[in-house]
């Protein structure tokens, strides 16, 4: 993998990063935020090793691969995945202080979660050469505007959830919440792109969660006014 695939594989998830951080009015430690992401890489790791054992596990009792069931499975272990990520690394940190770092901190958990994703992506093109370049720079930019964006936009919503259930100090109930809708958001894009494969409702799928996305980092911030 050279520099250049290197370069495309990590900017769908860095293009992401700034844009959510602008939406901080009070920038967190440059440092934490390297460390989420960097646990988020890691993290991803914990779920395709899940992601092999339960695939055959679930075609064993009759659940077809790529069924509803199975896409709505694999899409919770991601999503509980970014959220331990996220957890792990802020939760007993003075700087996780705000209603809005939830959101923040899940987003950058779940963008070093989609990066590991996206150089996986651009590595398996390295066995074919032929139009490598354009291979790779086409991965990238529908990973930019599909899976990529669909993995901050449910960590981001599971993040809501998260700052929700710790001001009602009900975190358990309010996160089952967050990652219910989150799960079912994930296997609904997932099955948007099996069964169609058409860009363009995909596009349409993720700027209707991006709108209400958007409204909840709104209310989280004005909370913290």
């Amino acid at each position: 993998m050279n520099a250049v695939t290197i370069f495309l594989s990590l900017l769908p998830g860095f293009a992401w990063l700034l844009f959510y951080l602008h939406e901080d009015l009070h920038p967190e430690p440059r440092r934490l935020i390297l460390m989420t992401f960097i646990v988020g890489m890691a993290f991803a790791f914990f779920a395709i090793a899940a992601e092999l054992f339960l695939n055959p596990l679930l075609q064993g009792i009759g659940i077809m691969k790529l069924s509803v069931i199975s896409l709505l499975v694999l899409g919770f272990v991601e999503e509980f995945c970014k959220f331990n990520a996220a957890h792990l690394v802020v939760h007993h940190n003075p700087a996780f202080d705000e209603p809005v770092d939830a959101m923040i901190y899940m987003v950058v958990a779940s963008l070093g979660f989609a990066t590991l994703e996206n150089i996986g992506a651009v590595g398996n093109l390295q066995n074919t050469q032929t139009a490598l370049l354009s291979s790779v720079f086409q991965v990238a930019s529908l990973r930019f505007v599909g899976a990529t964006l669909l993995h901050s936009l449910t960590s981001a919503l599971v993040g809501y959830f998260w700052a929700i259930g710790i001001r009602d100090i009900q975190p358990k109930r309010f996160l089952a919440i967050g990652l219910l809708i989150a799960t079912v958001l994930h296997a609904a894009f997932n099955y948007l792109i099996i069964n169609y494969g058409n860009v363009i409702y995909t596009v349409v799928f993720l700027a209707v969660i991006g709108f209400f996305v958007l409204s909840d980092f709104e209310a989280l911030k004005r909370r913290a006014l």
